[in-house]
Order: structure tokens, then sequence, then C-alpha cells
């Protein structure tokens, strides 16, 4: 290239080189608050919402700032989409379930009993039309969410005394969320929802007599094994339990379409990192809690089945009462068939001889 020529392309070149500072100093400040419902101790729930927002202002070159708050701190931690809606806070990191009461459709967003797992949620989000569904029920809030973390299959909780049948279930004082709790209430149990940084006194008083939160990394920073020793698995009410970065509708309005874009992508990188986070810390954890006393067992088949069956009559009335729950379900149950059928051949076939076989082959 002569001389000539490379001056002409360096001119060509300056203009671009000059925009993207110059673009970046056109930009607003902006400052937002951002409750999370967990406390801080809950390092992978909580930290996912100071991950979003640390992620956020490097994608904006620190212009647009999310100052973030765990459970209490502002609000309640059943109360992040109450002050998200109201505008008291611009964002908010939370469970869609945890809001039952103000409608059931809330419920499927985060996790159904025997419903979809994370990467079956995930599919379901972003190709099946969940996404779509989300957006109808968050809008009649004033609420703009996106997906942003998923726990994996939880485990079935903690409790005082062991269970071998559906009849030990009647009166059992525990604490639960979501639809699962009125799961429970049909098999006899007495099922009440407790902010997450009420569990252990609730347990250690005895006003629960068995709980059950996330999984092992959670659970042993909780101490539940401290209280009740029996730690059940799995946790059939919450294959995955996906959670939301919720928005007051008129301060994402008011965001210019680059920080909006920050947003999309800050959720959308939490959405994988959070199980990652959950896949690598449970294992270990597992293994300390077993050591510290707790006894590992899994749910007796007859609870199961009887948990089946209670389940599917338990969504059926509620679709006949709530017509956008059943819009939302009929969605949800076609696309599990399809993923239950698919994940039997490949991943189920191959999990039942390979982690069998990790422990006996030799």
């Amino acid at each position: 290239m002569n001389r000539r020529a490379m001056l002409g392309a360096a001119a060509a070149a300056a203009p671009l080189a000059l925009a993207t500072p110059a673009l970046a100093q056109a930009m607003p400040e902006v400052r937002w608050r951002a409750a999370s419902s967990f406390p801080r101790v809950f390092d992978i729930l909580y930290g996912t919402l100071e991950r979003i927002a640390a992620r956020v202002a490097q994608l904006t070159d620190g212009r647009f700032r999310i100052q973030t708050f765990p459970a209490g701190e502002i609000v309640g931690g059943l109360q992040v989409l109450d002050a998200v809606q109201a505008g008291t806070l611009e964002a908010g990191h939370t469970a869609s379930y945890y809001y039952i009461g103000k409608d059931v459709a809330f419920v499927p967003f985060t996790a159904m009993s025997f419903g979809l797992t994370s990467r079956q949620m995930s599919a379901w989000f972003r190709q099946g039309g969940g996404n779509e569904l989300a957006a109808e029920l968050f809008r009649d809030y004033s609420i703009v969410a996106h997906t942003a973390g998923d726990t994996g299959a939880q485990m079935g909780g903690w409790f005082r005394n062991e269970i071998t049948s559906v009849e030990q279930l009647r009166g059992l004082k525990f604490r639960i969320t979501g639809l699962a709790g009125q799961l429970f209430n049909r098999l006899g149990a007495a099922a009440t929802l407790v902010a997450p940084a009420d569990i252990y006194p609730s347990l250690e008083r005895g006003v629960l007599d068995a709980v059950e939160f996330v999984g092992p990394h959670d659970d042993e920073r909780a101490n539940y094994v401290r209280v009740a020793r029996y730690y059940y698995a799995p946790g059939f009410w919450e294959p995955g339990a996906r959670l939301h970065f919720m928005m007051n509708q008129r301060a994402h309005a008011a965001l210019p379409d680059l920080y909006k874009h920050a947003i999309e992508v800050a959720c959308a990188e939490a959405d994988a990192d959070m199980t990652a986070r959950y896949d690598a810390a449970n294992p270990q954890a597992l293994r300390r809690l077993v050591a510290a006393g707790a006894q590992l067992r899994f749910w007796p088949r007859p609870v199961l089945e009887a948990a089946w069956k209670a389940n599917e009559a338990m969504n059926a009335d509620l679709a006949r009462g709530n017509p956008r729950f059943a819009k939302i379900m009929e969605s949800y149950l076609r696309f599990r068939t399809e993923q239950y059928q698919w994940f039997r051949v490949a991943e189920n076939s191959f999990d039942n001889f390979a982690f069998s076989a990790a422990q006996t082959v030799r």
C-alpha cells in the first residue's frame, strides 16, 4: 500500500475511532436501586444480583450503575415485586412464585412440581413461548422482566423425623414455596411460606417441623443440619427454579437502548452462571453436610406417586378457575411432554448407566 493510500485509510478510520468515546460521553448517567429476595449469606443467590449490576456497569463504561440491596435492607424478601411495581425501586431479583397470592399464574415461571428441569425451562422460555407468556403477565403489574439464574434441581428439604409414608405428612408444619405448599396441604401437611431470612429461627424454635430451601451449598450456609437431621431428595416440586430480574416498566422505558441491551446481556449470562456455580459447589457441600451428621434419604416411591396424582388434580382444578393459568399450563405441559420423551431417550438412558457405573464398574 502506498503512502497516499495509507493516509486515506487512516482518515477514513479516524471518525470511527473517535465515535466510541464521543458516544459514551453522550450517554446519560443512570443510577438504579435493586433489591434481592435473598440475604447476603446466600452468596450465589444474592451474588447473582451483584454480578448483574457489575456487568451492566462494565458494558456501559460505568455510566449505568445499579446499587444492590439484600433482603430486608429496603424491603422484605417477599415484597420485591411490590416495590418494583410501585416504583419504590427500579429493579429487583426474585422468584415469581413468591407472588402466588397475587396470581397463581406467576408460579410456572419459577418452578412446577414434576415440571421442567433447568435446561428444559431455558428451552421453553426461549423457544417454546415461555418468555412471551411471562411478559403478558408481568405487563399487568407494570414490570419488564428477564430470566436471570436457575438453581438446578433442588433437594427435598430438612425434616426433624424420618418420612417413610404419606401418613407421616399429616399435620407436618412445612416451610415450602409456591404451589408446592398447596400440594403438600393436599397430602395432609400444614404448609407455610417463610422468607429465606426467617427459615432457620422458625425451625430452631419448633414453629416448623421441616423446611426446604435450595440445595447443599445454600443449606450448609444456613446451617439447617444443626436442627433437623433428615435430608431428603429429590425436591420434586423444583426440578429447576428460575429467577427473574424485574424492572419497573417506566424506569425501563426511560433507558437508552444501549442500557436495555446491557441488562439483557447481563441477565442472559446470569442464567448460565448461576446453574454452573451450583453444580460446582453442591457436591462438596453435600459431602460436608453428611460428615456433619445429615442423614441423606430419598422420598419413598408411594409418597412420590401420591404427590404426582395430587399435583395433576390440583393443576386441573386451578386451570378451571384461572384462564391465564390454564393458558400458560397448556403451553407448559405440551412442552413438558415433548421434553420428557426426548430426555428419556438420550439423557436418562445415559444417566441411568453412567451414574451407577461410576460407582460399580472397575
